[in-house]
């Protein structure tokens, strides 16, 4: 079944892993958080209990890199039985640091197809994390100027959703979402009657994972950003 976008007037993206890198990187340390705890348990338990921790905490800390951070320190605390040395978590400290200050790393075709829909359409981004690390990572991104609005969310649930496009007078009917998590950017916006386009990324984290059968003819899924073009000119 054909979607029909012609009455689009407003195009939200998702941030990380959609316009840039991200979730490569949280894995990147996961190996290397693994790597200086292996003295206490095996690389696969301290995954398992690093997520656990991380969900544990997602109510009291959201998301994002310092949540992690935390969450890595409080799980090796665990992990040693409060053994872990206090060398070993200024390390940890240092990876997080690492990861706020990394570059940030554009996605093929972001450039090209924001200048393109800019034209027509109104953009905003609508992204979850920590909100000085993605105003960070926007400013250094160079993409600001394609954007009329700037949304970091606790979450991205359907209320969340409705709340923000309310907010911002945008009808539903009116809005489309394009990102790479069918949990947080297609599920979601389905639901309260929007579009959405799915541009899956290559590593998704554990918490991101959902599927939704029974309703991939009520969305788009494309290989690449620059694909979108070829449904909204």
């Amino acid at each position: 079944m054909e979607i029909d976008y012609s009455k689009i007037k407003v195009i939200g993206f998702d941030a990380d892993d959609t316009l840039w890198v991200n979730e490569t990187y949280f894995r990147d340390t996961e190996e290397q958080y693994a790597n200086l705890l292996e003295g206490y348990e095996t690389k696969n338990k301290i995954d398992q209990e690093l997520f656990k921790k991380e969900m544990d905490n997602l109510e009291l800390y959201g998301y994002g890199i310092k949540g992690f951070m935390l969450s890595m320190i409080e799980s090796a605390l665990e992990l040693s039985n409060n053994q872990v040395s206090q060398a070993t978590i200024r390390d940890i400290l240092n990876l997080g640091k690492g990861m706020i200050a990394h570059p940030v790393e554009l996605l093929d075709g972001v450039h090209e197809v924001l200048k393109v829909l800019s034209k027509k359409y109104r953009l905003i981004v609508l992204t979850k994390g920590d909100l000085l690390d993605q105003e960070r990572k926007l400013e250094k991104s160079s993409l600001s100027e394609y954007f009329h609005h700037v949304e970091v969310l606790s979450d991205k649930k359907e209320e969340n959703y409705k709340n923000l496009l309310e907010h911002l007078e945008i009808n539903v009917n009116e809005f489309l979402m394009i990102g790479n998590s069918l949990k947080s950017d297609v599920l979601p916006i389905i639901n309260i009657g929007a579009h959405a386009v799915h541009v899956p990324f290559h590593t998704t984290w554990q918490h991101e994972l959902v599927t939704i059968e029974g309703k991939e003819d009520d969305y788009l899924k494309i290989n690449s950003l620059r694909e979108v073009l070829n449904y909204l000119d």
